[in-house]
């Protein structure tokens, strides 16, 4: 059984542990990594043994971070997931741990309750102003690395403050962090203001294959196995591509549709405006996230995954 815990019941919990291993999830963001570098750093400053474990390799992107990459110089002793909100999100390189997660930090409402204890502020837009709290109630030191590390996550899961989760206490946090040395013109160009020439190639194949449905509402971009062959991009080239037609007058759901792996399982994801719930999207076909982004696996043959979600978009948009 899950017992949830707050802010001061996790950060005690931290304090009095040791030999710490910290869960991504699989595909990470940054969000998740940000956290999970910015507690990692924090526990190793008080003198304890902690890593990082992710089902994938950490993007170049992040390697800014310097994220202590866990490779089995202690035995973990308590074991925490971070901004992860099912088991099944850490992927099958961590899927040891999918049972004995001891504590799990995240935001997203649609949290399976797998850990023992759970500190989950659903209010709040970024696992990282959990962080951000949790550090604080600790009553450690925030380095201006570590601000990076926070303002990372905070900066990256509101879309540089413009999503509508986005509260008066997340930009209070976000000053915070500038103040402790976060770098807000370095950080916003490196995610907000530059793009790659694969992410160019990738928005233009896009575009030139867009489809529409529901009298214009929802705007469906597919990312084919072949062009993506084609183009190879990083994973970090595809972040920022499930919202390109979020931008779009009159859509209110965006939808990318890309294949992982073997090429029979997809990876769909959702972004929704003020008229549609992401969230609800995803989770009739098993995934879950936030209210305007949320995303989802599914196997099967393009069309059917086509036919599948798009039937949860209309049930969503016909309420």
């Amino acid at each position: 059984m899950t017992t949830k815990i707050d802010i001061h019941e996790t950060a005690k919990i931290l304090t009095e542990k040791n030999d710490i291993l910290l869960l991504c999830h699989k595909n990470p963001d940054g969000d998740t990594l940000g956290s999970a570098a910015a507690l990692c750093h924090v526990l190793t400053n008080m003198g304890k043994r902690c890593a990082v474990a992710c089902n994938n390799a950490i993007p170049s992107k992040y390697s800014y971070l310097e994220i202590p990459v866990f490779n089995n110089e202690f035995k973990p002793e308590f074991i925490v997931s971070v901004d992860t909100a099912s088991v099944n999100l850490l992927g099958d390189n961590l899927s040891q741990y999918s049972c004995i997660v001891d504590l799990c930090i995240d935001h997203h409402g649609s949290n399976s309750n797998y850990s023992d204890f759970l500190c989950l502020y659903a209010d709040y837009p970024a696992t990282a102003q959990i962080m951000y709290e949790i550090i604080i109630s600790m009553g450690q030191e925030i380095s201006k690395h570590i601000a990076d590390c926070l303002y990372t996550g905070l900066l990256t899961d509101t879309g540089c403050f413009k999503y509508s989760s986005t509260t008066p206490q997340t930009l209070i946090t976000g000053a915070k962090l500038m103040e402790l040395g976060a770098n807000h013109t370095e950080l916003v160009e490196k995610f907000f203001m530059s793009k790659t020439k694969k992410t160019v190639m990738l928005e233009k194949y896009t575009l030139n294959n867009i489809e529409y449905y529901f009298d214009d509402k929802c705007a469906l971009l597919i990312l084919t196995k072949e062009a993506l062959n084609e183009i190879q991009p990083e994973p970090t080239d595809i972040d920022g591509i499930s919202s390109l037609a979020r931008n779009f007058e009159g859509v209110e759901v965006s939808i990318l549709i890309r294949p992982v792996g073997d090429g029979s399982v997809y990876k769909i994801s959702v972004r929704t405006g003020e008229g549609a719930d992401a969230c609800a999207i995803a989770s009739g076909l098993g995934g879950g996230g936030h209210i305007r982004a949320a995303g989802c696996e599914v196997t099967g043959t393009l069309e059917n995954v086509k036919k599948a979600i798009l039937m949860e978009v209309e049930n969503e948009l016909c309420k």
